[in-house]
């Protein structure tokens, strides 16, 4: 297990500096000059030159490189162009709240699907196939449906019509009621797309090993139906579904941008979407790069639990 955890920890830097020097250059291969986008019409000349200097774009690229990288490994991601804040404070203020409406709607996640997936399964090897396509289809749907339109319908509904969730308004971490209530919406809307996934690939894996010898030598043995599914048949086929989970998570935080943003919820997506709004290049290119080692360092959790569970796992 040490063996591979140190190797997977070499990986893992390995990617996290290629995906540096990928935002880096990816940035700066935008075509125009992105001094004077950001600028817009109010600068010109030299004026437009301590603008470009301030940014540090007239330094050869390899320097501008080299300062970005010295940037990172300090923690120093230097000021937003629009209010010169601190980068780094502005992330770290915006993530507990992001992460707590991930977290949230990974529980409601797991809560549902897992059971729902299992009983499919269930279902399916029973030879019950109407409610397993009633329940295979509803997952569809809901993993099919773009975001922005669940979060604009159930808006409309839960909020402006039957008045039930709030759509906005502030985030007050010290009233956990206020809170869970404020995240309800945004939380049920990020929920259905992740119990659909999860509940079809737990259905998928589960129905694989209902047929297995130990799951008939389990029946054999007089267990009941529960005892066999969730105790025998889910355990044994919990690896995929570890690894949608651990992906769901990062995948929450960063599809959580657009709804954030809907709901006003002054998290990473709605900063990141300030930027490019207001064509901040520091915030932007941080943004990206924080959502992008979100992503890396769940991949790695992801492979360590993996070992974890099956010691059979090789890198």
């Amino acid at each position: 297990m040490l063996s591979y955890s140190i190797k997977r920890t070499l990986q893992l830097i390995v990617t996290m500096l290629g995906v540096v020097t990928l935002v880096f250059f990816s940035i700066r291969m935008i075509p125009g000059d992105p001094s004077a986008a950001m600028a817009g019409d109010n600068l010109s000349g030299e004026a437009l030159e301590v603008f470009r200097q301030k940014l540090g774009l007239n330094a050869p690229l390899w320097i501008q490189y080299l300062d970005y990288l010295k940037s990172i490994i300090r923690f120093d991601l230097g000021n937003t162009l629009t209010t010169s804040l601190p980068i780094t404070g502005l992330i770290l203020k915006a993530l507990p709240i992001t992460f707590t409406m991930a977290v949230l709607t990974l529980i409601v996640s797991i809560l549902i699907a897992i059971p729902l997936g299992t009983i499919a399964a269930f279902l399916a090897n029973k030879g019950k196939r109407t409610l397993d396509n009633a329940l295979t289809s509803a997952s569809m749907v809901g993993e099919l449906m773009p975001s922005f339109m669940s979060s604009l319908l159930l808006m409309l509904l839960l909020s402006l019509t039957l008045h039930l969730l709030p759509a906005s308004g502030a985030i007050q971490f010290d009233d956990p009621f206020m809170l869970i209530r404020r995240l309800a919406l945004p939380v049920i809307v990020l929920s259905l797309s992740q119990i659909s996934t999860l509940a079809r690939i737990t259905r998928t894996s589960v129905l694989e090993v209902l047929n297995e010898d130990y799951v008939r030598t389990a029946r054999s043995m007089g267990l009941s139906e529960i005892v066999v599914i969730f105790r025998h048949a889910l355990k044994n086929s919990m690896l995929p579904i570890i690894t949608v989970i651990s992906l769901s998570f990062a995948n929450l935080l960063n599809g959580a941008v657009i709804v954030e943003y809907i709901f006003s919820i002054p998290g990473t997506g709605t900063l990141l979407i300030s930027g490019i709004n207001s064509r901040d290049y520091p915030l932007v290119q941080n943004g990206i790069l924080f959502y992008s080692f979100i992503f890396i360092s769940a991949n790695y959790i992801t492979d360590l639990i993996y070992k974890k569970v099956d010691p059979r796992v090789q890198i």
